[in-house]
């Protein structure tokens, strides 16, 4: 399956630069590092060095001493999607938690930036306040102010199942998965292989992390984490091969 058919477009030479630096720890490259790279994913030295200079401009990026590195802001969206790929689990007992939103009044933005903070915790809405998902993650969630939210451990009396795919698009996360395992199986380049390494990140950060009982035969999660681990594993060695070449 190609990366149109998957509904995604090639990445711009700034989604090139910040998936580079999102996946490297620390989170800086060199000019030099990041110019191989423009040659490793056909992104020209003229476009990609316009490109950093906007991010510099657009406060994406610090720059000292020849190395780029991402901001503040962007650091703290590596800590983010470094959590959100890494999140354990515990057996499931067959209890749900349960956030119930007890407060109104709230500005547009503030419900917006709770919406994100719920959904950041893998939680969905089963209708307007009401936050669900099973108690099967290995972590903690906020302590909310009690006239904001309440939060329960119940047991729901509808079938669990079919609860689960209320909340979430199981069959589709599910395709979807498989369907990028495939294409990263033979990408056609190397900017294609990075385009379907981004996307494979995003795809995991919605990732529901159902318990098995829950999950459908050949759930893709641990296969898309495993190939996502070995793609950034590599990608410095394919870098400084793609630097030989060029000399």
């Amino acid at each position: 399956m190609t990366v149109p058919a998957l509904g995604l477009r090639p990445l711009s030479a700034r989604s090139v630069v910040l998936s580079l630096l999102l996946g490297a720890h620390p989170a800086e490259l060199s000019a030099a590092a990041l110019v191989r790279a423009g040659d490793l994913f056909d992104v020209p030295e003229t476009t990609l060095r316009a490109a950093l200079s906007r991010m510099l401009a657009a406060g994406d990026l610090t720059r000292s001493d020849g190395t780029y590195r991402l901001s503040p802001r962007l650091l703290e969206r590596q800590r983010r999607q470094d959590a959100a790929l890494e999140i354990g689990t515990v057996t499931w007992d067959g209890t749900w938690e349960q956030v119930v939103i007890t407060s109104s009044g709230r500005t547009a933005q503030a419900r917006a930036e709770l919406r994100a903070g719920l959904t950041g915790l893998r939680l969905a809405e089963l209708r307007e306040g009401v936050w669900l998902r099973p108690a099967n993650l290995d972590r903690p969630l906020p302590e909310w102010p009690a006239a904001l939210i309440t939060v329960f451990r119940v047991t729901p009396v509808d079938d669990p199942e079919e609860l689960s795919r209320r909340l979430w698009d199981v069959d589709g996360w599910a395709g979807q998965g498989h369907a990028l395992l495939d294409a990263m199986a033979a990408p056609d380049s190397a900017r294609t292989a990075l385009t379907l390494n981004a996307a494979t990140v995003r795809h995991l950060l919605v990732d529901p992390v159902l318990p098995g009982e829950l999950s459908p035969d050949d759930w893709p999660s641990d296969a898309l984490r495993a190939a996502y681990a070995r793609y950034r594993a590599e990608l410095p060695s394919n870098l400084s091969a793609s630097s030989e070449l060029a000399g």
